[in-house]
């Protein structure tokens, strides 16, 4: 794609990456075809392509967005599937990326739409109000068919019919402390706490440590963890993402230099994706720059740091399990047959939904945010895998767990769950009741 950008707009380091992606795309359109909005709405400015061009429109005439830009770019999942479809290699995530911050410093938003964000941004990425927020749902449920009905006040009822009716109480795996390995010493891990996570399902992290430990990995929780800056860094919020990238940094960063780590445990893809990026986030900070990149480095999800201890094959349980892998995972981290060959390894019989590479509609706050998107996305999704005929679903990030589980009665678990069962641990307890357990 030919570029127009004057020296001047070069001589900003965001504007000449975004230039150096944009000149890569050669319209060629192979995105559109594993795009879920376009494949949904049938718009070519809902489209990656379409996309491109209005960031480049908006960025090369140095203009503030505007509300045409601001919905076709809000649209978009960052589900990453075109980065994985562009044979050109195209850096998509890193454009849209700067063009959310663009957007977030040059429009102002309606009133409805900032003060959602602004509840967002301020309640998921701390646990503790999290869960208040979630005990407080109660009180809303009654009244969000009224809120269903009103285009502004639409994403408070997403956010009542998405919020768990009970949630279970804290953790003390969420608590920092080291877990020491049993048996003969083979690594040391530093594992990422979260946020929403451990509020919605301590038990993944749980199991995590359980199957690690017993693996003979001594499990550090670090004190001083934020939220890994995920959501607010896909609200076009900069700096709120920064600081959180600073400040993990710095806490592995001393757990690092303390004990050694083999690596950073991710137990949400979500996550892994942002923290892997920490290098590239960070690159110009002369502060953070190198210890940042170290630590994305260090960052692995769970089944790729399993995958490399070469777990021993176990007995064939007669269990089926349909394994929806989230876009995070394929398409962010490129993992793919990791968490399959594992399952398979423990003994499951692990079946692939048709039109895997498609989101199930999650996409951290869209599902709040574009709910109507959404929606259709999960039943299209829910359709997928129900076709599978399985006992039991596994992913491996909690915002597809959280979504997937509002359209079907199958019981849906992280991945690790079932590895933790499968090498001695507990029954998921989703699925103590299933006559398979």
């Amino acid at each position: 794609m030919q570029t127009n950008f004057t020296p001047a707009q070069l001589a900003d380091p965001h504007v000449a990456e975004s230039e150096q992606i944009l000149r890569k795309c050669v319209h060629c359109g192979f995105c559109t075809a594993t795009c879920p909005t376009y494949v949904t709405l049938g718009n070519e400015l809902d489209s990656p392509r379409g996309r491109i061009y209005l960031i480049k429109d908006m960025l090369e005439n140095g203009r503030p967005a505007d509300a045409e830009v601001v919905t076709h770019i809000d649209r978009c999942l960052s589900c990453l599937a075109c980065v994985t479809t562009c044979p050109s290699g195209v850096d998509y995530m890193h454009l849209v990326d700067h063009a959310r911050a663009h957007i977030e410093k040059t429009y102002k938003r309606p009133f409805m739409n900032r003060l959602v964000r602004a509840i967002l941004a301020a309640v998921l990425p701390y646990p503790d109000r999290f869960r208040l927020a979630i005990k407080l749902s109660s009180v809303g449920r009654p009244f969000a068919g009224f809120l269903q009905h009103s285009p502004a006040l639409k994403p408070f009822a997403a956010m009542l019919a998405l919020a768990p009716r009970h949630i279970p109480p804290a953790s003390i795996y969420a608590a920092p402390a080291s877990h020491a390995a049993a048996g003969e010493k083979r690594g040391r891990v530093a594992i990422l706490t979260g946020c929403a996570q451990p509020a919605l399902d301590p038990g993944i992290n749980e199991a995590t440590i359980k199957l690690l430990t017993r693996l003979g990995v001594e499990v550090v929780v670090p004190e001083g963890e934020s939220c890994c800056g995920s959501l607010v860094h896909h609200m076009g919020r900069e700096e709120q993402a920064l600081a959180s990238a600073r400040a993990n940094v710095d806490v592995w960063t001393g757990e690092l230099e303390k004990g050694g780590l083999d690596a950073i445990i991710i137990t949400a893809s979500g996550c892994g994706t942002t923290i892997k990026d920490y290098g590239h986030m960070l690159r110009l900070d002369p502060a953070y720059a190198e210890k940042a990149a170290r630590i994305s480095s260090l960052a692995k999800d769970v089944t790729e740091y399993l995958a490399s201890l070469d777990l021993p094959a176990q007995m064939p349980k007669g269990v089926i399990v349909a394994y929806h892998s989230a876009c995070s995972m394929q398409h962010g981290q490129r993992i793919t047959m990791a968490p399959k060959q594992l399952l398979k390894a423990a003994g499951f019989n692990v079946r692939d939904p048709a039109e895997g590479h498609l989101c199930c509609g999650s996409a951290g706050t869209y599902n709040i945010m574009q709910s109507d998107i959404s929606e259709a996305l999960k039943t299209r999704k829910v359709r997928n895998i129900e076709a599978t005929k399985p006992h039991v679903i596994a992913t491996g990030n909690i915002g597809c767990m959280m979504q997937i589980t509002t359209g079907t009665a199958i019981p849906i678990v992280h991945t690790v769950q079932l590895l933790d069962w499968a090498y001695g641990g507990d029954v998921p307890e989703k699925l103590k009741d299933l006559p398979l357990a």
